[in-house]
């Protein structure tokens, strides 16, 4: 039996992106407590600190730094910890550097709690979230990314602003690679319904195909012109972790483009990348088969050829 508290998520890392999906999270009122964890335990302190000072105004929580044994009996372990991408620097940059972190992180989280949901959201998180699938022995259903969670959330943003339409009423996903080799999955966006090319006419937009790449393309560069302007990105992410830790919790299984790792489908295999999946208590229950034309087709499995390049790289 295990010994799981479903009121309980574990973050690891607090760097930008570990803190900001702490706030997130403690306004949730989601959890009841919440253990964040950090090489440097004055940073872990300190943010459990600042973050606690504002329960008064959210839901009774306990909220502290701690260690590993800490996370014993988490629901969530959320996994943040890793080098920050630095301007000019692509996410495969960060992979070596970032898979060795992993290579001491995994193993110690393995140790301690067999049976809880690992959410990966260092980068570059398709290749770890293969090696954190690999390292910490969890059946894969309960290793997975934030992926393209965030991406497809900023195409609906861009995408509601552009029609002029609530962002909540579009759906489209970005599927693949969460970075360059992402994909605008085009053929299946719709804004309630309505397949998107006839909403975008019905709004007075006619040029289809030079619209679609700039929002594409605006979306896959968006996170470059944050870290310019801000050095790094960390709300957005951090409001997507809340929204998947939601799902789990409250067993919602809902869609969203996390990245797991692939069987088949597309003719993928052994690499993790962004798919649309439900999500509920068991982590990724299955796979979504949305519709892909023959272009998207091929540069997703374009896509998975790049990723798998990367690691037999990292790994060589």
């Amino acid at each position: 039996m295990s010994n799981i508290n479903s009121r309980k998520v574990a973050i690891v890392g607090c760097g930008f992106v570990g803190a900001a999906s702490a706030f997130a999270i403690m306004q949730s009122g989601l959890f009841s407590e919440m253990v964040l964890i950090d090489r440097d335990e004055n940073k872990a302190q300190g943010e459990a600190l600042d973050i606690s000072h504002g329960l008064p105004f959210a839901k009774p929580m306990q909220i502290y730094a701690g260690t590993y044994e800490d996370l014993s009996d988490a629901a969530i372990i959320i996994v943040t910890a890793g080098a920050g991408q630095k301007p000019g620097e692509t996410r495969l940059d960060l992979v070596k550097k970032n898979i060795a972190i992993f290579s001491s992180i995994i193993p110690e989280i393995a140790k301690h709690n067999k049976d809880a949901i690992l959410l990966i959201v260092a980068n570059p998180v398709d290749i770890l979230t293969y090696v954190a699938a690999k390292l910490s022995g969890y059946p894969e259903n309960r290793v997975f990314g934030s992926g393209t969670v965030l991406d497809s959330a900023r195409l609906k943003y861009i995408l509601g602003e552009h029609l002029g339409v609530d962002s909540r009423s579009v759906h489209a996903f970005i599927i693949g690679e969460h970075g360059d080799s992402e994909i605008a999955a085009w053929s299946s966006a719709n804004v309630s319904g309505i397949p998107l090319n006839s909403f975008c006419e019905m709004r007075g937009h006619f040029n289809h195909q030079k619209a679609m790449e700039e929002i594409a393309e605006g979306v896959k560069n968006s996170a470059y012109e944050i870290i310019e302007k801000k050095n790094a990105t960390y709300y957005g992410i951090a409001m997507s972790v809340k929204r998947i830790c939601e799902a789990i919790i409250r067993d919602e299984k809902s869609i969203f483009p996390v990245s797991s790792i692939q069987h088949g489908n597309y003719g993928i295999y052994g690499i993790a990348l962004s798919m649309p999946a439900i999500v509920g208590k068991d982590g990724v229950e299955a796979l979504v088969p949305i519709k892909l034309n023959e272009k998207e087709q091929q540069d997703l499995l374009k896509s998975a050829e790049t990723l798998k390049a990367v690691i037999a790289d990292a790994f060589s």
